[in-house]
């Protein structure tokens, strides 16, 4: 019998710090790190995707960063099929994938390979809820989804249009939610050889962390970027635009709002970003929770915890 691919996730919210400690890590195992993240994977979109700086790799190889132009379409399954692609050459160079990022779709997909054919495009049903999305609101399409499917509508924000329009029309293409789908497929035993680290830390200080670097973001210049974004075409209607940080400043650049007004809507609206993220972790199997505050932050103390539950796999 094959004996199963290893494989090391880690995650957990916004701002907790996974980047510096991924490289800490791949350095130790003899890792490369695929980013799971739906925004560091455009061009051009450095700063408000928070993206990790060439400096700060350290040499360790990155995967699934900067290789998309903001027009692109990404979504899960492109997700799945270019991490399975970088995961073969990781394995090929005898190295560890270690999966690094936030979003929690795109990691669970990966780790049960998650079967997605049910859902192919389906252009006439998805155009028609793109423009009811446009006539009445992303919150009529978000009061449609609670009424189907309840806890979808739960763990999608109403901004999301894009997950929103792929539930509704997974269930008007099978008559059943797409929870109930993905539910099943989660029980599915994963192919690897896992281990999936979720770093926390208090709430007071990971809100602390947000807005401190929502201000460093500003610093570093974050509404040039979205204004020269602008200027080489991409605009709101983007998914890409539609990002925490892009929009804000979108309006701030259409006069519809002030700066201040921008700046205090992205740090808010990062602070639920990062209550749901923990929410979706919270609810997945097999996950080895790693709260910060019970090593004294103390990045060298986590690693050897981690080192410990990696042996359990033979790392």
């Amino acid at each position: 019998m094959n004996e199963k691919k290893k494989l090391i996730i880690l995650t957990g919210p916004t701002a907790v710090g996974k980047s510096a400690l991924s490289v800490a890590l791949a350095k130790r195992v003899g890792g490369e790190i695929i980013s799971a993240d739906s925004m560091q994977i455009y061009r051009y979109m450095d700063i408000g995707s928070a993206k990790i700086k060439k400096e700060e790799m350290q040499q360790i190889p990155h995967h699934l960063i900067d290789v998309l132009m903001p027009d692109e379409e990404f979504n899960v399954f492109r997700f799945q099929e270019m991490a399975k692609a970088a995961m073969n050459g990781i394995y090929d160079r005898k190295h560890i994938p270690i999966v690094v990022g936030g979003t929690g779709f795109y990691i669970q997909a990966l780790l049960y390979d998650i079967n997605f054919s049910e859902e192919k495009d389906h252009t006439g049903i998805r155009i028609r809820l793109e423009q009811e999305a446009e006539q009445h609101g992303n919150e009529f399409l978000h009061e449609r989804l609670k009424a189907v499917d309840p806890e979808s509508a739960e763990s999608i924000h109403a901004n999301n249009r894009k997950r929103m329009i792929r539930a509704l029309e997974f269930y008007e293409l099978n008559g059943y939610p797409i929870s109930t789908h993905n539910q099943t497929e989660r029980q599915k035993e994963s192919p690897y050889a896992f281990c999936y680290f979720v770093l926390n830390d208090d709430r007071e200080k990971l809100y602390q962390k947000i807005d401190l670097r929502v201000d460093a973001m500003l610093a570093e210049g974050l509404v040039e970027e979205v204004r020269k974004l602008r200027e080489m075409g991409y605009h709101r209607q983007m998914v890409s635009m539609q990002g925490l940080g892009y929009k804000e400043i979108l309006d701030y650049l259409d006069n519809k709002c002030s700066l201040e007004e921008a700046v205090y809507l992205i740090k808010r609206d990062t602070r639920h970003f990062a209550k749901r993220q923990l929410t979706w972790f919270r609810r997945e199997r097999n996950v080895i929770w790693v709260n910060k505050p019970e090593f004294q932050h103390d990045d060298s103390r986590i690693l050897n915890f981690m080192e410990k539950h990696l042996s359990k796999i033979n790392l």
